[in-house]
């Protein structure tokens, strides 16, 4: 009975992933024809991996999706990863305010909070600025890091939980300023949920549509042109016909580079432990 339990959730869990992944691994052999719709197969090629990077409207919103997603991880990283901090430290009414504010955004449908930025931006340029239009790069930066921050705050929040408070106060008895005791105690304790939440919110950036569609305005790499980020130019080729042949091979490459990502954290966070065991069972076996 056991045993058939076991078999039956290993087919459902195996079943459930197939169905996830189909998707992507049927782009995936399709990036290796240069048919334009997807179930024609015209021989095998690579000519679209060619085409690809010859593909100067490709490059510029891959480029716009790359700059705003690490650029917007990174200050959504810094402000989360402070105010995690700073809440966890906080007196309890304190950080319940903060956690019940952080949670709104996560929960609330993503339509709401672009069309709240879109009416703060249209209000600031006709107040502030006399009626000129502010959409550009830094109203979609803004939309992207007010979209990531709160997740960067649950990714680090609970590292914060299992972090010994005994430890900063003795860093402070023993003459470390509370900065130093900052980044020399506190940020390497922690820094796993830092990762965790500097790669969730580089994922939010790149796939996100919604906001970068009510934010953006001109500039970045198009110029005097409407910014373009991958999810706003497929929305577009969607509208006048088929998807370009060409993203079917960046699919693959932004498949295997994430593969590549997930694998490396992986490795090392096992040599992390393990290093953590040995050094562990060399101090029982001292003592």
């Amino acid at each position: 009975m056991v045993k058939s339990k076991k078999l039956f959730a290993s087919i459902y869990v195996y079943l459930i992933l197939f169905l996830m992944y189909l998707p992507i691994l049927v782009l995936i052999a399709f990036s290796f024809t240069e048919a334009t719709n997807i179930g024609v197969w015209t021989g095998f090629s690579l000519n679209l991996y060619a085409r690809l990077f010859q593909s100067q409207e490709i490059m510029v919103a891959l480029g716009n999706t790359l700059i705003i997603a690490f650029i917007s991880a990174a200050i959504s990283t810094l402000l989360g990863t402070a105010g995690a901090i700073g809440a966890f430290y906080s007196r309890k009414r304190t950080l319940k305010a903060i956690e019940g504010v952080t949670q709104i955004p996560i929960v609330n449908a993503e339509i709401v909070m672009a069309l709240s930025l879109t009416v703060l931006f249209v209000f600031v340029g006709s107040v502030i600025f006399r009626g000129q239009s502010i959409f550009g790069f830094w109203t979609l930066l803004i939309g992207h890091v007010v979209l990531s921050v709160p997740f960067v705050y649950i990714s680090v929040r609970p590292k914060l939980m299992q972090l010994d408070p005994h430890l900063y106060e003795a860093a402070l008895d023993l003459g470390a300023t509370p900065q130093k005791a900052l980044w020399k105690v506190i940020i390497p304790q922690i820094m796993p949920g830092i990762l965790s939440g500097f790669l969730l919110s580089l994922t939010l950036s790149l796939d996100d549509f919604i906001i970068t569609a009510f934010t953006r305005g001109t500039g970045l790499l198009n110029g005097e042109g409407t910014i373009e980020t991958l999810s706003t130019l497929v929305q577009a080729k969607i509208k006048r016909g088929p998807i370009p042949p060409e993203m079917r091979a960046l699919t693959l490459i932004i498949f295997i580079v994430v593969l590549l990502v997930v694998v490396g954290i992986t490795i090392y966070r096992n040599k992390t432990k393990n290093v953590k065991k040995i050094r562990k069972g060399r101090e029982n076996h001292e003592f």
